[in-house]
């Protein structure tokens, strides 16, 4: 073999070894990647979720919102990547416990039982008011001692919150999309799909509740949602017990 053909040899085998190696590191920063995504959505592989969806809140029939139908489409897409499957049910038939399934729950607590549920056991510090005649002051939330009030198509919050039944990694997380309108609800999922690894890095895989602002939705759609504020302490405590109001009367 002359120097020219074993020049050749040596070139094609370090290719070949060259490519192997780049494979196999490409491989394992891919499933390094896909085994944080699953940690962090609780979804190993062929692993079971939970849709619940909501109903449309101003339909009489029992009908689910095109934003909130969006909306679930985006969360299945993110179950597939990770290899795991999804059920989804309406919020009237959810009548079970959580932390074996992760679960993805959309809508407000008026329009969904389960979300409304779920408020009430996880997030004690934050009210909805949803009573029409109350003015400017309906769908606000109360998270603590602050209000946030809609305009609608114009400065519209939601709640994302990512929730565990027990112990951080001893149960499948419960991820609530709670928003003061239909999109809203797809405005946390897609800021959900597009932000997960960075939330997984500050986070891990422990709980937290974050206040979200969908600015002029009716010209950028859901799109545009900006960080509010981690509102997870003052959502997981209750609510600030309201002064008692001053006696001005004087004794004479």
């Amino acid at each position: 073999m002359n120097d020219d053909v074993r020049n050749i040899v040596l070139g094609v085998v370090a290719a070949g070894l060259s490519a192997t190696l780049g494979w196999l590191a490409r491989t394992y920063l891919w499933k390094r990647k896909l085994r944080r995504k699953q940690a962090f959505f609780g979804l190993p592989d062929n692993s079971e979720s939970l849709l619940v969806v909501n109903r449309d809140a101003s339909s009489p029939d029992l009908a689910v919102h095109r934003y909130d139908v969006f909306a679930l489409l985006e969360l299945s897409a993110l179950i597939k990547d990770c290899g795991a499957h999804a059920e989804v049910i309406t919020q009237d038939m959810a009548r079970q416990g959580f932390g074996e399934r992760t679960e993805f729950c959309v809508g407000g607590p008026s329009s969904n039982r389960r979300m409304a549920a779920h408020m009430n056991a996880m997030l004690p510090g934050v009210r909805v008011n949803n009573d029409p005649e109350s003015g400017a002051d309906w769908l606000a939330f109360q998270i603590g001692s602050e209000r946030y009030r809609v305009e609608k198509g114009v400065s519209e919050h939601v709640l994302l919150a990512r929730l565990t039944a027990g112990q951080p990694g001893l149960s499948r997380p419960v991820f609530l999309f709670c928003g003061q309108t239909a999109i809203t609800n797809q405005a946390a999922t897609r800021y959900l799909a597009r932000n997960h690894e960075r939330l997984a890095r500050k986070y891990g895989n422990n709980g937290f509740v974050l206040l979200l602002k969908v600015v002029n939705s009716q010209a950028y759609g859901p799109d545009v949602a900006e960080l509010v504020a981690d509102v997870t302490r003052a959502a997981q405590a209750p609510l600030p017990t309201p002064a008692a109001p001053r006696n001005s009367h004087r004794s004479s």
